[in-house]
């Protein structure tokens, strides 16, 4: 059946062309700029027109969910390795730490991804859900092994991997702050195992 026929039509080569060195400029100034950069001055590093940007990403989400999604195949990859993993604990805690990665891709990256899980209209909420999906189904594994507390919900986890991501980035944060958060995230939603040495 020929273009015609469907009613459809290749989109024109500089069309494409263009999208394509968009991304790729917005990824290198998003990472220069954090994700609050000037989506103007973007598209003159990029060399098109503030029309053309807007044409092809309507707003900043829109343009942040196409430059996240190679990314998130990334993770997609990371996580059908995990699914092999026999731990259910250890399954968990590696997405946790995988998700985390990826919600540090940008700077101020984790602020439109929470806004996005109260607005259901925006194009990172899908991208939110998805993850929040994922993460419900690595938690019900280690809650079905008795590893994983059974009042612990998968978007509160992917609430906290938002959360430690941006002590990662906070003004009086230094380099054992994150982690310091992810190990205080692990002990809420952890069961205490035989040889876990007790509170002080």
């Amino acid at each position: 059946m020929t273009e015609a026929e469907t009613g459809t039509r290749r989109p024109r080569t500089d069309a494409r062309r263009n999208r394509t060195r968009i991304l790729e400029v917005a990824e290198e100034f998003f990472a220069e700029t954090g994700i609050t950069g000037s989506l103007d001055a973007l598209a003159k590093r990029a060399g098109v027109g503030a029309g053309t940007l807007y044409r092809h990403f309507p707003n900043r989400d829109a343009l942040l969910a196409a430059l996240l999604q190679a990314r998130n195949e990334e993770l997609e990859a990371q996580l059908e390795a995990l699914r092999q993993e026999t731990d259910a604990a250890a399954a968990l805690e590696h997405w946790l730490e995988a998700l985390g990665e990826w919600v540090t891709a940008f700077d101020g990256l984790p602020d439109p991804l929470r806004a996005a899980l109260s607005e259901g209209s925006s194009p990172l909420a899908i991208t939110c859900q998805g993850f929040i999906t994922t993460t419900e189904e690595f938690l019900g594994a280690a809650q079905r092994a008795g590893t994983a507390r059974p009042w612990v919900r998968g978007r509160d986890l992917f609430l906290a991997a938002l959360a430690a991501a941006w002590v990662r980035g906070a003004a009086m944060a230094d380099e054992s702050s994150a982690l310091a958060v992810r190990e205080m995230i692990r002990s809420g939603w952890a069961t205490p195992q035989a040889g876990d040495a007790p509170a002080s």
